[in-house]
C-alpha cells in the first residue's frame, strides 16, 4: 500500500504561467534522462506507473507537477544529458527550469537522480551549483546500486559523499529491490515539512 494514498498526478507545465500554484511545500526530482527517474519516483511514492517509465530515456519532456499530500507535491522535472531533441528545444528546458528554480517559494528541496556506475556527471555538477546557489538541500540517490556488488556501491557511495562533501547528503537505492526506499521516503518527507525559511 501507497505511504501516500491521496497521491495523483495534477498537471504538466510547459512554461511559467502553467505551473500550479505557489503555495504549500514541493519537492522536486531531477537527472540525466537514463538515470532511472520514473522509476525512483515509483518505488518511494509506492504506486505503480505513477510516474510513467520508458526504455526510451529523455520522454520526461514537460513539468510534472503530482501531489502527494493536503499542500504536499512532487514535482519531476525533464530529464537532461542525453534526450535527443533539437538545440532550441534543449535552450527551452533550460530556461524552463531557470525559471522554476528561481521563481518557487514552496520548493523546499531536490532530489538528484544519479546512476551509481556513472557518478555525478558534469550535467549533475550543473544542477548541484544551482540548487547550492538558491540554498535548496539537496539529496542525491544512487540509483540501479544492484548493477554492482555490494562492496563496490558502498564503495561509490563514500566516494560521491567525499566529493560533495556537504553540498548534498548521498544514499544508494535500487528500484529493482527496493533498497533504500525507507531511507529516500524519509528524506522526501523531511524534506515537504521543511520550513523553506531555514
Amino acid at each position: 500500500m501507497s505511504q501516500y494514498p491521496e497521491a495523483h498526478f495534477i498537471k504538466s507545465a510547459n512554461a511559467v504561467n502553467q505551473f500550479v500554484m505557489d503555495t504549500g511545500s514541493e519537492v522536486a526530482v531531477a537527472g540525466r534522462s537514463n538515470a532511472g527517474k520514473s522509476s525512483a519516483i515509483n518505488i518511494i511514492v509506492n504506486r505503480r506507473q505513477f510516474a510513467r517509465t520508458s526504455k526510451t530515456p529523455g520522454r520526461t519532456q514537460l513539468v510534472n507537477f503530482f501531489g502527494l499530500r493536503e499542500q504536499q507535491r512532487l514535482v519531476d522535472l525533464p530529464g537532461y544529458g542525453f534526450a535527443r531533441v533539437s538545440d532550441k528545444k534543449r535552450a527551452h528546458w533550460r530556461d524552463l527550469m531557470a525559471d522554476y528554480f528561481e521563481s518557487r517559494h514552496s520548493l523546499h528541496g531536490l532530489f538528484l537522480i544519479v546512476d551509481i556506475r556513472r557518478r555525478i556527471t558534469e550535467f549533475d555538477q550543473q544542477m548541484l551549483a544551482f540548487a547550492e546557489m538558491i540554498t535548496l538541500p539537496t539529496h542525491v540517490l544512487l540509483t540501479k546500486a544492484d548493477k554492482l556488488k555490494r562492496g563496490q556501491a558502498a564503495k561509490a557511495v563514500l566516494e560521491v559523499r567525499r566529493d560533495l562533501a556537504d553540498i548534498a547528503t548521498v544514499q544508494q537505492f535500487s528500484a529493482l529491490t527496493r533498497l533504500g526506499e525507507d531511507e529516500a521516503r524519509s528524506k522526501l518527507d523531511e524534506f515537504l515539512t521543511r520550513d523553506a525559511a531555514q
